[in-house]
């Protein structure tokens, strides 16, 4: 149990020590993991930025991802999405809403300067957990084709088979806890409140 997002980063920039003063680039999954992955990076004397995915929202229970998409327009499809009733139709609709939502969100975090570079760089994405692990999948695999020297997914906590989902796409895998009667990320902090915008363009321009 972690009392905060903020005690979470403090124990991944721990767990992440090998990679202090490497000037590792550490990316937030908005908007939860915003302050974390700030955290992380002054704990680490490195640098911090957003990596913009979304997932894509089940039909019928939009807080169940059957999918996400990235910043190039890329999507992952997960395999349950056909039996919560995401046809092909549904996908491309949603996925069309999402990227709206990323657009906005870029004009909206950095609207005077591009996403920090991440070639050739130790990366490092964060976010304050994994449930389906969707939209750490669309992280990676968008910034893999970026050409990262070292790519490392961190998180507190993880459902167990969500983090072998995405183990094969980092070269690392950070996680503090990977508890088998895993139901969902909030469960695991004392205080999990909602991050607004307003808190990461702050966050961003601070």
């Amino acid at each position: 149990m972690f009392k905060d997002r903020l005690d979470a980063a403090h124990q991944l920039a721990q767990a992440l020590a090998p990679y202090r003063e490497r000037n590792p680039l550490v990316l937030a999954i908005p908007r939860g993991a915003v302050p974390m992955a700030k955290a992380i990076a002054q704990e680490l004397g490195g640098e911090f930025d957003v990596v913009l995915v979304r997932k894509l929202r089940s039909p019928y229970a939009p807080e169940v991802a059957v999918g996400s998409v990235d910043e190039s327009g890329w999507s992952y499809i997960a395999p349950h999405a056909a039996s919560l009733g995401a046809d092909q139709d549904y996908l491309a609709s949603e996925k069309h809403e999402q990227l709206l939502t990323i657009q906005s969100r870029r004009a909206q975090y950095t609207p005077i300067r591009p996403p920090i570079d991440p070639a050739g760089r130790i990366v490092i994405v964060v976010d304050d957990g994994l449930a389906t692990g969707a939209t750490m999948i669309a992280a990676l695999h968008g910034l893999r084709h970026r050409q990262p020297d070292r790519l490392i997914c961190a998180v507190p906590v993880a459902a167990p088979d969500s983090l072998e989902r995405v183990r094969p796409l980092a070269d690392e895998v950070v996680c503090l806890s990977a508890p088998e009667d895993f139901q969902a990320v909030g469960q695991f902090y004392r205080h999990f409140d909602q991050v607004e915008d307003d808190e990461v363009i702050a966050l961003l321009r601070g």
